[in-house]
C-alpha cells in the first residue's frame, strides 16, 4: 500500500526530473533508469518507458531512434510544450520547497 502511495506521489517528480534531463541533451531508457536510481527513484523498465511514452504522446517529448551497436536505441527530448511545462513545474517545485522546507 505505501508503495503505491509513494509511486504516485513521486511521479510528478519523476517526470520533472525526466525533462530536466531531456532538456539537456538527449536520454534513453537505461541511463534514465540508471539517473533516477542515484536519487533514489528505484523504478522498473515497465514503469519507464509507459512514463516516456505517455509524456510522447502528450507533446511533451520528441522520440529519435539510433542505430547504437546494431541495436535501435529510442532517443527523448523535451519539445516546446514540454521546456514549458519544465519552466512552471520549477517554479511550483521552488515555492513548495520554500513552504515545507522546516
Amino acid at each position: 500500500m505505501e508503495d503505491k502511495l509513494f509511486r504516485r506521489l513521486f511521479l510528478g517528480f519523476i517526470q520533472i526530473h525526466i525533462l530536466h534531463h531531456a532538456k539537456e541533451a538527449p536520454i534513453y531508457g537505461v541511463w534514465m533508469l540508471e539517473e533516477l536510481k542515484e536519487h533514489g527513484y528505484t523504478i522498473s523498465s515497465g514503469t519507464l518507458y509507459p512514463i516516456l511514452h505517455t509524456m510522447e504522446a502528450d507533446g511533451l517529448l520528441t522520440k529519435e531512434e539510433r542505430n547504437v551497436e546494431g541495436k535501435i536505441r529510442k532517443y527523448y527530448s523535451t519539445t516546446n510544450k514540454g521546456n514549458t511545462v519544465l519552466i512552471e513545474a520549477r517554479k511550483k517545485a521552488y515555492e513548495l520547497f520554500k513552504e515545507i522546507k522546516d
